[in-house]
């Protein structure tokens, strides 16, 4: 007689894991959504000289602080979950730009308390409109620039090379969404501080190489974060194999 094979007493069960995978991915979606909302409240509320380099100064909006984290969010979930979910994160990432919209909007609208004071809330939603509106149509062409460019190189190294996708997809997106923002900013919502004495061409220009600077930097920073995060996700998920995503719990 066959003995019936026992499970490992360290394996979890199929619910533990699915308790598992959905905290990780409510975790990440968080941060990502999270992020994303407090970068259109603080957006163009200041903006932050982080050095210089000879006479150019490195000029960031202060909304651009955080925001490297929603590209190593949607890495992370293009590697364990698939395509699939990151897009329809990036969805979910817009209707919460509308959301916003529609807040600051209502409360602009709306009648207040006669006397009370609210100047800082018109001068922030002034800026918030500005910084939306050009956050969410380079929210959309860099959110799914990085998604697709991810699983562009996942098919062409056959699942190898990690660092290449984690890098080859932000770099590329955070060219896109730093023009796009820079360029909307200005052309669309005139809120960028301009010198008018000075050339536009030039400081736009000095926006976008700071702006990028900085989250080229953080997109090279956070390769070794996303090697250990993707390994570690692998091992607590129960993902099989290396470049695999994860399917249905048996």
């Amino acid at each position: 007689m066959v003995p019936t094979p026992v499970a490992d007493a360290t394996t979890p069960s199929s619910e533990t894991l699915q308790q598992r995978r959905d905290l990780a991915y409510l975790v990440l979606a968080g941060l990502f959504l999270g992020t994303m909302g407090m970068l259109n409240i603080l957006g163009l509320t200041r903006f932050l000289q982080l050095g210089q380099i000879g006479s150019w100064p490195v000029v960031v909006a202060v909304g651009a602080l955080p925001y490297p984290l929603t590209f190593l969010c949607t890495d992370l979930i293009s590697e364990i979950w698939g395509e699939r979910k990151a897009s329809q994160l990036v969805w979910v990432g817009l209707l919460l730009n509308g959301w916003i919209v529609l807040i600051l909007w209502l409360g602009g609208v709306l009648p207040g308390v006669p006397g009370a004071p609210d100047q800082t809330f018109f001068a922030m939603r002034g800026l918030a409109f500005g910084a939306v509106g050009a956050s969410m149509a380079a929210y959309l062409a860099a959110q799914f620039t990085d998604v697709q460019l991810f699983h562009f190189w996942k098919r062409v190294s056959g699942g190898k090379a990690l660092w290449l996708r984690n890098n080859g997809s932000t770099l590329v997106s955070q060219l896109v969404d730093t023009t796009a923002v820079v360029l909307i900013s200005h052309y669309g919502a005139h809120v960028l501080p301009l010198r008018a004495e000075l050339p536009v061409l030039p400081q736009l220009l000095s926006f976008i190489a700071s702006g990028y600077l900085f989250k080229a930097v953080a997109a090279l920073a956070d390769t070794l974060p996303f090697y250990l995060l993707t390994a570690w996700l692998r091992r607590w998920l129960a993902v099989p194999g290396e470049g695999a995503e994860l399917g249905p719990l048996r």
